[in-house]
């Protein structure tokens, strides 16, 4: 009676967003690269455990996390490292790409009190309400790094922008009016 399954994927699988509107949970899948096509089918497959067997499943689409221990690969890592080593920051494009930025800490608390609820085959989008853009958070970082550790040159001098990844999404928002009003989740940071 208390086991639930949580599938945490993530608002990719919608696929890229222009300027307006958010994705929901009743938006279409719309996945642009292989790897959210196989987050989506990996969305559709706990789907079916649901409706074949039952299994009492919970699916989350959120946004994009940042916080401690993340993957030194991500962006903001990767800028910090950069900073530190007074080394190049990749910005893929023009840096124009925009996220919506959500503290896994706030992550982590929604998921958790998903988990405790029995709304069995439903989905719920998690975000942080912060919509940025990939240079809008660089530079944010730069300026930061340049009041705690200051260089002889300011740290957003060693930005550059580099050649975009394949199938790279302009825009990921998703609404979280579902999420708010089940659990009384928002984000705290």
């Amino acid at each position: 009676n208390i086991f639930r399954f949580v599938h945490i994927s993530t608002d990719e699988v919608y696929g890229s967003l222009g300027m307006k509107g958010s994705f929901t949970e009743v938006s279409s899948y719309d996945p642009r690269s292989p790897y959210s096509a196989s987050k989506a089918a990996s969305d559709h497959f706990v789907k079916a455990y649901y409706h074949t067997y039952g299994l009492p499943i919970l699916i989350t689409n959120c946004s994009n996390n940042y916080g401690p221990w993340q993957f030194p690969e991500k962006l903001i890592p990767v800028v910090i490292a950069s900073c530190l080593n007074n080394k190049v920051i990749p910005i893929y494009g023009n840096g124009k790409n925009i996220r919506d930025w959500l503290y896994v800490g706030d992550h982590i608390n929604a998921l958790i009190k998903i988990s405790k609820i029995n709304d069995y085959g439903s989905s719920y989008n998690i975000g942080g309400g912060v919509e940025l853009t990939n240079i809008q958070i660089v530079r944010r970082i730069c300026k930061i790094m340049d009041a705690l550790i200051p260089n002889k040159k300011k740290y957003s001098s060693l930005i550059k922008f580099v050649k975009d990844r394949k199938s790279h999404d302009f825009r990921y928002s998703v609404n979280i009016d579902k999420i708010q009003k089940k659990i009384n989740y928002k984000p705290s940071y």
